[in-house]
C-alpha cells in the first residue's frame, strides 16, 4: 500500500512538471512564430479595438520597469524557480490546485527566463485594449504567471475557509473524533 501511495505522489509531481514543460514549449513556440513572421512593431488585428498580435520586445519587467537590469532578473528568477520547485515537492502533496498553480508559475518564470538569457529581452505579442485601456503587451509566460498566482490565491482562500470551518466545528462542540 505504501509503495502505491509513493508511486501516485511521484505521478502527481510529474504532472505538475509536465504542466510547466507544456507552458514553456507553448510560450517558446509562439515567441518563435512572432520573431520569424512579424517585423518588430508590426501588428495583426484579431478583434477590432480589443485584441491584436503585435511584435514587441521588453528589456525589463512589466510595463518596462527595471529595463536593462538583466542580472537582477537572472538572480530573482533562479531564486523563484528554486522556491517553486521546493514548494511543489514539499507543499503540493495531495493539493492539486496548489500543484497546478505552481506548475503554471514555474512554466511562466522559465519561459521568460529563456528569453532573457538567449535574447537579452522578452518577446511580447498579445496586445489588448480591455474597455478601451491600452494594456501592456504580454506573452504566454506572463499569462501563465498571472493564472498561476490567481489559482494560488484561490487555494489559499479555500484553505483559510476550511480552517475556519474546522475551528468553528471544534468550538461548537460538534467536532467528533
Amino acid at each position: 500500500m505504501q509503495r502505491y501511495i509513493m508511486k501516485s505522489l511521484e505521478v502527481t509531481f510529474v504532472f505538475f512538471y509536465i504542466i510547466a514543460l507544456f507552458i514553456i514549449a507553448l510560450d517558446q513556440f509562439t515567441k518563435w512564430l512572432i520573431v520569424k513572421n512579424l517585423e518588430l512593431g508590426e501588428s495583426i488585428e484579431v478583434i477590432n479595438n480589443f485584441l491584436y498580435i503585435t511584435s514587441h520586445r521588453n528589456k525589463g519587467a512589466a510595463w518596462g520597469i527595471l529595463e536593462g537590469r538583466m542580472w537582477f532578473f537572472y538572480i530573482i528568477t533562479i531564486i523563484v524557480v528554486i522556491g517553486i520547485i521546493y514548494y511543489i515537492q514539499k507543499a503540493a502533496k495531495g493539493k492539486w490546485l496548489l500543484g497546478v498553480s505552481l506548475g503554471f508559475m514555474l512554466g511562466g518564470a522559465i519561459g521568460n527566463f529563456i528569453d532573457r538569457v538567449y535574447r537579452q529581452e522578452v518577446v511580447d505579442f498579445i496586445d489588448t485594449y480591455p474597455f478601451g485601456y491600452n494594456f501592456p503587451i504580454f506573452n504566454i509566460a506572463d499569462s501563465a504567471l498571472v493564472i498561476g498566482v490567481a489559482m494560488l490565491m484561490i487555494q489559499m482562500l479555500l484553505e483559510e475557509r476550511a480552517l475556519k470551518k474546522e475551528k468553528s466545528h471544534g468550538e461548537n462542540g460538534t467536532h467528533h473524533s
